[in-house]
């Protein structure tokens, strides 16, 4: 069976956003399987694209992002 190709994509990322990603694998890890950042990341990301298909959430999604990048603009 041939494997499943995937895509790469690399983001920066704050050290704040590197120790919540730590810490959600960690709490979403169990002793028979260890979840992976790269895991929490694609789980993220389906969960948001469902709650943006619902239409839910959308508001809030956009408030966050505006404050993310005035805080980047000023680094």
């Amino acid at each position: 069976m041939p494997k499943k190709e995937r895509k790469r994509l690399q983001v920066v990322i704050s050290d704040e956003q590197d120790a919540l990603l730590t810490r959600t694998a960690y709490e979403l890890s169990s002793p028979e399987r260890l979840i992976s950042k790269s895991e929490v990341v694609r789980l993220a990301i389906e969960k948001i694209a469902r709650e943006l298909g619902e239409g839910e959430h959308l508001e809030e999604y956009r408030a966050i992002l505006e404050t993310e990048e005035v805080g980047e603009e000023e680094a």
